[in-house]
């Protein structure tokens, strides 16, 4: 098994043996184990969205309320990944994961198991609490089994789960839960969990915490404002994809005229083109980390943009949404930007990326709300998403002008 060691500064990021790559055979049961739990956790996130009326039905309460089933699970990563992060800052890495995905595993197979609305939200919320510091933890093992510069392909594929998930685990839970209940749902997606949890047991080594790490040295993150700038970054510039995507089903149906039937193959292009945005940013972060960001962020603006003109046609509304998918290249990028920037507080910083992450769905599918009850149209989250890839770009040019300037000022405060 190659040599592990989590980053203690931004400038020693990786620590490997030199014959470590991404193909090599340990790296890669590693990063299987690692991506099926993403592809869990990714199948548990998305699945209710598609179930909420039968969830309503079993229930007996409306689809708005079944729908805060929803924002509990993401009140749960919010709030769960910096919790975590800093309570479990000296744990063992491989232990941690496998805690990890045992209490994501157990807390689906507890939602199915719910009595009632009240405790399925609870139990929701739980299930939600692993998933930020899971995917922080398991970027940063990712990241160290490899060479500096393929640090974000190391990350992009052990994302390639999270995004599989949409493509081929949220389609077959979903077909479950329609066939034999929303509860099955959730109990495939625990089962797989568990199963998870077992494999990452085995694949990964006794990974030590970084020496010296404590929830007090994690809470100095707080204390970096690159961190809260590429942490904003996300939270605003990555909200565009949302503000379209949280709506797409009704623009397709009520602007495109697609049938129902139609629609779930137009929501399959939209993982692929994650799956393809994933894989082909990471390369690029790996190359040239802050034009990829940056260049990410422009390419979200124009390509919701399109949603504007492409919504009245079938085969053009279909390439455009996979286009949109294409804009999670910005995750791994993000993810590489903040443990350069986070210093010794690795595993805080990345577990609150995928806070930053859920606060976009939360922001993007606002946005986008309120300017359909404005009267705007469906294809107003367009102009919305646009914007907020704007505005998330103003924020990194923000964090650049600002790094220049803390590097000017220490080289004028350099005796020569």
């Amino acid at each position: 098994m190659p040599a592990y060691a989590v980053p203690e500064t931004a400038d020693a990021v990786t620590t490997v043996s030199t014959s470590t790559s991404t193909t090599d055979p340990a790296f890669r049961r590693t990063v299987w184990a690692l991506g099926l739990s993403g592809f869990a956790i990714g199948t548990g996130e998305f699945v209710i969205m598609g179930l909420l009326p039968e969830v309503a039905n079993s229930l007996s309460i409306s689809i708005p309320q079944a729908g805060h089933v929803i924002s509990a699970y993401a009140l749960g990563v919010v709030v769960g990944a910096p919790l975590l992060a800093v309570l479990t800052a000296h744990w063992p890495r491989r232990l941690l994961l496998v805690v990890l995905m045992l209490l994501f595993g157990l807390g689906n197979l507890a939602s199915a198991a719910a009595p009632g609305y009240p405790s399925l939200n609870l139990l929701r919320f739980v299930a939600g609490m692993p998933h930020g510091t899971y995917f922080g933890v398991a970027s940063l093992v990712a990241a160290s089994l490899v060479p500096p510069g393929r640090r974000a392909q190391a990350v992009g594929l052990m994302m390639l789960g999270l995004t599989g998930a949409t493509l081929v685990g949220v389609p077959m839970a979903a077909w479950l839960g329609q066939h034999w209940g929303w509860r099955s749902a959730f109990v495939l997606v625990g089962g797989v969990a568990l199963v998870a949890s077992v494999l990452i047991h085995r694949a990964l080594p006794h990974l030590p915490a970084p020496e010296g790490a404590s929830p007090l040295r994690e809470l100095g993150a707080l204390k970096n404002p690159q961190v809260w700038l590429t942490l904003g970054t996300g939270a605003i510039g990555f909200g565009g994809m949302f503000a379209v995507f949280s709506y797409i089903k009704p623009t397709l149906i009520e602007v495109t005229g697609l049938s129902l039937g139609a629609v779930p193959l137009v929501l399959a292009l939209f993982g692929v083109g994650m799956i393809a945005g994933n894989l082909v940013g990471a390369r690029l972060a790996d190359k040239a980390l802050l034009p990829t960001i940056g260049g990410t962020l422009v390419w979200s603006a124009l390509v919701l943009l399109l949603m504007l003109v492409t919504a009245p046609y079938a085969a053009a509304v279909s390439f455009n949404v996979l286009l949109v998918g294409t804009v999670v290249a910005l995750a791994p990028a993000l993810q590489i930007r903040l443990m350069d920037v986070a210093g010794e507080a690795q595993a805080l910083a990345a577990a609150l990326n995928h806070s930053a992450f859920n606060l976009a769905n939360a922001l993007g599918a606002w946005l986008g709300g309120l300017a359909i009850a404005a009267g705007m149209g469906w294809t107003s989250t367009g102009w919305v998403g646009a914007l907020l890839a704007a505005a998330g770009l103003v924020v990194f040019a923000g964090s650049l002008w600002q790094q220049r300037r803390r590097q000017s000022v220490l080289a004028a405060a350099t005796p020569c």
